[in-house]
């Protein structure tokens, strides 16, 4: 028994050695590709819509929420003029549904399919230009019209994209 007692004195001291010695413990996440110092504005163009089909919101409301993603996190000031150091444009360019699940004979389960090219320039470094294309997919109940469904997955279609252009430009995630 005097054994069993030690060995939990042991463990309990040694979990509060390993508690107390977390206090100075530190965690942080660097960006591997922070912005260079020299970078100070940028622009982001009015997204298009090239898809077939055409949301005739998403194309504006993605534009406005790539913006105030770039303006809420990080210290860049936005411009509209044709010199900003980071020049962000691009395009839907996928827009489409299919069905995923049928329960008799009827569409039980459909699928929104949104791509999207983004164009990335940056003026003081053409090295780091490039153009990239994402693609994200959306189910929706099959008794769900289009039009219904869009009034839900539109916001979520924006904050996805919006946050896939910037990881993209500002992240190597």
């Amino acid at each position: 028994m005097k054994y069993f007692s030690s060995i939990k004195i042991l463990i309990a001291l040694s979990f509060a050695m390993a508690l107390s010695g977390c206090v100075s413990c530190k965690y942080s996440f660097k960006d591997v590709s922070p912005i260079p110092e020299a970078v100070k504005t940028f622009r982001v163009n009015p997204i298009e819509n090239k898809a077939q089909y055409v949301n005739t919101q998403l194309a504006q409301q993605l534009t406005e929420k790539a913006k105030q993603k770039i303006i809420n996190t990080t210290r860049l000031r936005q411009t509209n003029s044709d010199d900003a150091h980071y020049d962000i444009s691009g395009y839907i360019s996928q827009y489409y549904t299919t069905t995923i699940s049928i329960t008799d004979k009827q569409a039980s389960g459909n699928r929104l399919n949104v791509g999207f090219h983004l164009i990335f320039k940056n003026t003081l470094d053409q090295t780091k230009d490039f153009e990239a294309d994402f693609s994200r997919s959306y189910d929706f109940d099959g008794q769900t019209s289009l039009i219904q469904a869009e009034s839900t997955l539109t916001p979520k279609i924006v904050t996805d994209l919006s946050d896939e252009i910037f990881n993209k430009i500002f992240s190597n995630w």
